[in-house]
């Protein structure tokens, strides 16, 4: 599914240079569900968006279910990142003047070709426990049901990957533990799930840790009696 070979990324900040990763080779199976751990500055958030597509690396490889993304123009790299990855963002990301159906809708016009699948969309939210919610705005919601018409967004185009970065970020204790009580629901279906946090309550769920810290891969705990 993902495989990541000395992975490096660098930036210029005025005269210098900063490493945000330093040489990163991880692995990830498909069906797996990862936790993305460390400490501001350690290179997490950073690898989270290569994976994603939505950065490129300084050097290194990166395989995405078999494809070499350093081979893609940005043409396909774009399309590559809609039907390939679904996003969930701390801050939901949902517009407001769109219903919670019209905001899940939302990355299919943006499909080769465009399409409205309504029905599916339904489906989603009816899954993510909101179907009866379909018809509302984000300001008839509760942080909660933002964050799971979010989730329901980033199955539309049927992803191979689903990354999450600090889905709960914004949440309460008792709502955190309904999304992720989703998400741990979406991975025994077969999602293949990555989630940055820094809530050891929530990498809990994860079938497999990495810790990072100063751009490399620190460690690597496995949880879970399902772990190949």
């Amino acid at each position: 599914m993902i495989k990541i070979k000395s992975l490096q990324k660098h930036y210029k900040m005025g005269e210098q240079q900063v490493s945000a990763l330093a040489g990163v080779d991880v692995e990830i199976n498909k069906n797996e569900f990862v936790a993305i751990m460390g400490p501001s500055g350690s290179g997490k958030s950073t690898l989270m968006n290569i994976i994603g597509c939505l950065d490129k690396p300084s050097s290194g490889e990166y395989f995405l279910s078999g494809n070499n993304v350093k081979d893609l123009n940005d043409d396909e790299l774009s399309s590559f990142r809609n039907q390939s990855v679904g996003f969930v963002f701390q801050s939901f990301h949902l517009l407001p003047r769109l219903s919670a159906l019209d905001n899940v809708l939302l990355p299919l016009r943006f499909s080769e070709p465009q399409h409205t699948d309504m029905d599916y969309g339904l489906q989603l939210l009816d899954r993510v426990g909101l179907k009866s919610r379909a018809h509302h705005r984000p300001n008839q919601l509760s942080g909660g049901q933002r964050q799971r018409v979010a989730i329901a967004r980033a199955l539309i185009n049927k992803p191979s990957i689903l990354l999450a970065d600090e889905p709960t970020g914004a949440l309460d204790s008792k709502t955190s533990v309904e999304i992720m009580e989703l998400f741990t629901e979406l991975h025994k279906s077969g999602q293949t799930i990555v989630l940055v946090t820094h809530e050891d309550e929530v990498a809990a769920y994860a079938q497999r840790v990495i810790r990072m810290r100063d751009g490399l891969v620190q460690s690597v705990e496995l949880r879970g009696e399902d772990v190949a």
